[in-house]
């Protein structure tokens, strides 16, 4: 880990703004990659949006699963919608100027999507864990007063944490370059343009990556494990295949999100790379809520069955 930050200088002020670099590197692709990203967000609100009206409409799916999941649709639009907008208008106007206080509200909500997203894949991964390994008792233990009170809390849980962290890194001295070699303002990036000794605010960032990241992963992998375990139990290939076909999906989209995440905040200081890490949160900010729909669509008959009522309609 990284102990020591930058000196402070004797020109020391009080930054009122950042700039965010994006993809200044690359200019002559600037429109390319505002038309493409335009596209992108609009195919995240359209299919995540649908994916959440039809969990709310169809008679068919209103159970606990399809009830996690029409949160988890919800979400990924607030995530998507912390950073997208900023970017698309960086992209367009060429104005890369971001105010410290909306920089700080951005990390923020970055802060509290994600932590939000982990401990609703925990639930989620908890409501398939009781599915399959208790089924008898599936109803009573997941009945809606708990589902209520497992989405409330994947909500509310992270948000004191998320802004005493916000207000910790912004209370830092900044000095020198205000460029921030990032899309957004994450964590990261702010901190290697803060001045003196960082070591405690980069401790904290890897003490709420654990808490909010590695935590809710291992419980994560303790339900996988101990469903996969039930499925290769069941006497007949097609039950055993219809019971993992039920949480196939929400595995790929575990994988793929904690994949990335892991990669970013838990990996070793002095191995970052901005441009790598720029990549990767490309990856998990905007191409996983991308990709999620179409996850859980492509792979599951009740949803694809809900989408054509719709349509046909």
């Amino acid at each position: 880990m990284h102990h020591q930050g930058k000196k402070p200088e004797d020109n020391l002020t009080e930054l009122m703004e950042f700039v965010l670099l994006g993809f200044a590197d690359i200019p002559h692709l600037q429109w390319f990659l505002f038309g493409l990203f335009l596209i992108i967000y609009i195919v995240i609100l359209m299919s995540n949006g649908t994916i959440f009206l039809i969990t709310k409409m169809d008679p068919a799916l209103q159970s606990p699963m399809y009830f996690f999941l029409s949160h988890f649709s919800f979400l990924e639009i607030c995530y998507v919608s912390a950073t997208l907008p900023k970017m698309l208008m960086n992209l367009g106007t060429q104005r890369r100027r971001i105010s410290l206080v909306a920089c700080a509200a951005q990390t923020c909500f970055v802060l509290m999507f994600a932590g939000t997203e982990c401990l609703l894949l925990a639930v989620m991964a908890y409501d398939r864990y009781v599915a399959i390994c208790n089924p008898l008792h599936y109803p009573l233990v997941m009945n809606h007063r708990v589902c209520i009170q497992l989405v409330t809390g994947s909500w509310t849980i992270g948000i004191p944490i998320m802004i005493g962290q916000t207000y910790q890194i912004f209370s830092l001295p900044f000095c020198g370059s205000k460029q921030i070699n990032h899309f957004f303002c994450d964590i990261l990036p702010i901190l290697k343009l803060a001045c003196g000794d960082i070591f405690v605010n980069e401790t904290v960032v890897y003490i709420s990556s654990v808490l909010f990241g590695m935590v809710p992963f291992l419980l994560i992998l303790g339900s996988y494990t101990k469903i996969i375990s039930i499925i290769l139990k069941l006497p007949s290939a097609t039950s055993r295949a219809k019971a993992f076909s039920t949480c196939s999906s929400h595995l790929m989209v575990v994988v793929l999100f904690f994949g990335s995440g892991i990669i970013t905040y838990l990996r070793p200081y002095t191995r970052h790379s901005e441009g790598t890490d720029k990549v990767i949160s490309l990856f998990y900010t905007i191409l996983i809520p991308m990709f999620n729909p179409m996850i859980y669509t492509l792979r599951n008959n009740d949803v694809i069955m809900a989408l054509r009522k719709l349509l046909s309609k």
